[in-house]
């Protein structure tokens, strides 16, 4: 599989597991979806909002374009029914620009400055994406703990579960 595919099948993937993680939120109360758990980002609100917020601040790196909160605990959107059809437009703009990228373009490098800091990094975009991918199943992987803490379930998020449907369907 060459990186872009990988890139590509990863933002499928990004997709699908945000709108599980997303379903399964609507089926919280209120005060279950705001409730500090003791996550990083406090609650399932927290940190669906933190996700959203990075993933534009790396699109804005990555494309140069899209507006980026100045903070990584940015609230965006105060409920979920605000914050469903940000994410979903989100993830259709990683989509394409996951699908845009070849080879050669991920051999490249990209220069941003830290959110918290004022230096700028320049940084292989392949370890760039790398690390945004990672952090995106690492937050959604909280998000999974906070719901099984709540309700004693959360859906099925694990990549080759959705590579094993996505070869079975048009999931992906």
């Amino acid at each position: 599989m060459s990186l872009s595919a990988h890139y590509q099948m990863f933002g499928r993937y990004n997709a699908w597991a945000n709108t599980r993680l997303y379903d399964a939120a609507a089926r919280l109360g209120r005060e279950q979806y705001r409730a500090d758990r003791g996550a990083f980002f406090k609650s399932v609100h927290g940190t669906l909002n933190h996700l959203l917020a990075t993933d534009r601040i790396w699109m804005q790196r990555f494309t140069g374009t899209g507006k980026a909160p100045d903070r990584v605990d940015a609230i965006l959107f105060e409920t979920l029914d605000e914050l469903r059809p940000a994410r979903e437009a989100e993830d259709r703009r990683i989509v394409d620009f996951v699908d845009g990228l070849d080879d050669a373009r991920i051999a490249g490098t990209i220069r941003y400055r830290r959110v918290s800091t004022p230096e700028v990094f320049e940084q292989p975009l392949a370890s760039a994406l790398a690390h945004w991918v990672n952090h995106q199943t690492h937050h959604r992987g909280q998000i999974h703990a906070l719901l099984t803490g709540l309700v004693g379930q959360a859906p099925e998020l694990d990549l080759l579960f959705y590579q094993r449907l996505s070869a079975k369907s048009d999931v992906g």
